[in-house]
């Protein structure tokens, strides 16, 4: 199968292509603007690999986008191509409107007109996977979980932004017939994380004799999920998924972020002992603007019908994570000012 991935140098796109390029029966294009969150070698496992074809642009480029399906003739598409992070969104929320609504509603009409130049059958078998997020659904109440029929609740700009790029992925769905799924992930980390995110500030803080932030007083609940997990998730939905249906991804187990914090901070002294006591380094400082206390999602859909199941515990991957920036500390200088 040839796959467009967009946004296949960052973070969850790259650990994606390294996933699908290790069935060979694939082939990945991959389409990605290159922004700052692209952290130099995510590609490096595959860059001279014959079935990765590197495709710089931007989703927001229509003649670009057009030339890469007529170019490369994809059988379907995964688009995670976004602006992420929700400070970023809060403090300039016109990039995230311009990418991520903007550039899906592109990249959608791209896809269409691409895929009524079919034959039958490969028409009949295209589709479209929308990578979104845990955030559309908003805050979770202490005991609520949120499964795909929970209505959207954005908080954040960003939250806002992936929400409304939802909302073209459906009506593409039911007003063009264009196959269609979305998946739902939590809060991820691991390798090639770029050092905004709370894990690889806190771990390159940790590492680097600085103070690690928590905003408010740290009890926000969130799921969090190993970047391996969620690409084998994804690539499941789209191989296997019902078109048309929504998949939430997550582990199930939720905890604060102080709980995570600390974890890390742990995890930092065993494996490094020179920066230790960790904790005593860990700072509560003023609480983000809108900031959602609690995720939860209710996964049954992807685990009954598509068999997925996480493979990577909480305190390994961190373990995991932390052994890798150990190994990485050049990113240690795009950490974010203290």
């Amino acid at each position: 199968m040839r796959i467009l991935v967009t946004g296949g140098a960052g973070f969850i796109g790259s650990a994606l292509v390294r996933h699908l390029l290790a069935d060979r029966r694939h082939v990945v294009i991959n389409v990605d603007a290159l922004t700052y969150a692209a952290l130099p070698g995510a590609l490096g496992d595959v860059e001279h690999d014959a079935h990765h074809v590197f495709v710089h642009a931007d989703v927001r480029d229509a003649a670009a986008m057009a030339a890469v399906f007529e170019t490369h003739d994809p059988d379907g598409v995964i688009h995670l191509a976004a602006e992420s992070h929700v400070d970023r969104s809060i403090a300039g929320p016109a990039v995230f409107v311009e990418t991520n609504v903007g550039g899906t509603q592109v990249l959608l009409e791209a896809a269409r007109r691409h895929r009524d130049r079919l034959p039958g059958a490969r028409a009949d078998a295209f589709r479209w996977l929308q990578v979104s997020t845990d955030e559309v659904y908003g805050s979770a109440g202490p005991s609520d979980v949120f499964d795909e029929s929970s209505p959207y609740a954005p908080n954040s700009p960003y939250a806002a932004s992936k929400a409304a790029a939802d909302h073209l992925v459906r009506a593409w769905r039911v007003t063009y017939g264009l196959p269609t799924l979305v998946t739902h992930g939590a809060n991820t980390y691991g390798p090639f994380q770029y050092p905004e995110k709370l894990v690889p500030v806190a771990i390159y803080r940790a590492l680097t004799g600085g103070l690690l932030p928590v905003y408010g007083n740290g009890g926000q609940m969130r799921d969090w999920l190993h970047v391996d997990d969620h690409a084998a998730a994804i690539a499941r939905v789209f191989t296997a998924g019902e078109a048309g249906q929504r998949y939430n991804i997550a582990t199930g187990r939720v905890c604060t972020n102080r709980d995570l914090v600390q974890r890390i901070a742990a995890i930092v002294d065993r494996l490094a002992p020179a920066h230790a006591p960790v904790a005593e380094r860990i700072r509560f400082v003023a609480d983000r603007a809108g900031h959602d206390q609690r995720y939860a999602l209710d996964t049954r859909r992807i685990r009954d019908t598509l068999g997925w199941q996480p493979r990577i515990g909480l305190d390994e991957g961190l373990a995991a994570t932390v052994r890798w920036c150990l190994d990485h500390p050049e990113f240690a200088r795009l950490l974010p000012p203290a």
